[in-house]
């Protein structure tokens, strides 16, 4: 009896690595938290695609779009950790969600495992081309004679889009009526129809609208201007200084083993540190982390010292939503 064990256990240790090494023999389930064509699923596209090439398997992209991102968030924190469901998510998803949203069945910091930080980009003060105000001091003055009557969207309570909106108020002192969409994919379809008017949004969305004539660049939330886009001034230039940068990242439902998050973060950086990868990042205007604050213990840090930094901004905003 003794015997059978000892071999039943030598048996299980030999087939784990096994088991490892043949990771992923499967597709994997890449999960979005807004609707395509948005700055979050692109990123996931860009990054997907060149991970399933390192990986050997296609990245299956999931929207599941709903409460800025929340029910996606909840949804792979409940998969199984295999391995083979990854969640792509970015500042609002995975940090303020966790201080807007006082009735999340998951904890952001422990019920998921980061992967890799993934690039980070600032925001652009766009609106319609209807609008009559030309520059961003046109822009706060025009929303200070229509108070709370000028639409503008976001991807919901929490989203990137929200967070800037949230900094645009406190820089300037004004505000403007928030309109929740799944996506900031469908709200700029709406702004560049005038449905809406404003928005502050990542620039990897918005700058291919800007450059298109499709719709109106202020200003970039950032210390320097960005070489992707040098003619539009920073903020600060505009005379209302504001820095608001949305990172996004990779993570995995808690209790998947180790040796398959390292082997989806060396994915990950090899992505990154493809030459066309980088230069297609970069033109949407997108900082690219490097492979230390990439690693998983580094990311882990970063976004406690964001959640952190958050809480205390969106608390003394009073944002919540019981």
């Amino acid at each position: 009896m003794l015997r059978r064990t000892v071999l039943a256990s030598m048996a299980a240790s030999l087939a784990a690595p096994a088991l490892a090494d043949t990771y992923p023999s499967k597709p994997i389930n890449l999960i979005v938290p807004f609707a395509a064509g948005g700055p979050t699923d692109l990123m996931a596209r860009i990054v997907g695609e060149r991970m399933a090439k390192e990986l050997g398997q296609q990245f299956i992209i999931d929207n599941t779009t709903g409460a800025a991102g929340s029910i996606a968030v909840g949804k792979a924190a409940r998969a199984a950790p295999d391995g083979y469901t990854v969640q792509i998510g970015h500042v609002g998803t995975n940090v303020a969600n966790g201080t807007i949203y006082k009735n999340l069945t998951y904890d952001l910091l422990t019920d998921l495992v980061p992967i890799a930080r993934l690039p980070q980009n600032p925001m652009l003060i766009v609106s319609s081309n209807q609008l009559p105000a030309k520059t961003l001091k046109e822009l706060v003055a025009y929303l200070k004679a229509n108070p709370d009557k000028v639409p503008g969207g976001t991807a919901g309570m929490g989203s990137g889009s929200h967070l800037g909106a949230l900094a645009f108020f406190a820089a300037t002192g004004v505000t403007y009526q928030l309109v929740p969409y799944r996506g900031t994919g469908p709200a700029m379809q709406d702004l560049m129809a005038n449905q809406i008017q404003v928005m502050v949004d990542q620039s990897s969305n918005s700058l291919p609208q800007v450059q298109a004539g499709k719709v109106r660049a202020y200003g970039i939330t950032a210390k320097a201007r960005s070489a992707a886009a040098p003619d539009i001034p920073t903020a600060a230039e505009g005379g209302f200084p504001m820095e608001v940068s949305i990172w996004h990242g990779l993570w995995a439902p808690k209790g998947t083993p180790a040796d398959i998050v390292a082997r989806l973060n060396k994915a990950a950086i090899a992505s990154l540190q493809d030459p066309a990868i980088r230069k297609r990042l970069e033109e949407l205007g997108q900082d690219i982390p490097t492979p230390a604050e990439m690693a998983p213990p580094a990311f882990a840090s970063f976004q406690k010292e964001e959640y952190a930094r958050w809480k205390k901004i969106l608390e003394a905003a009073n944002v919540k939503v019981e």
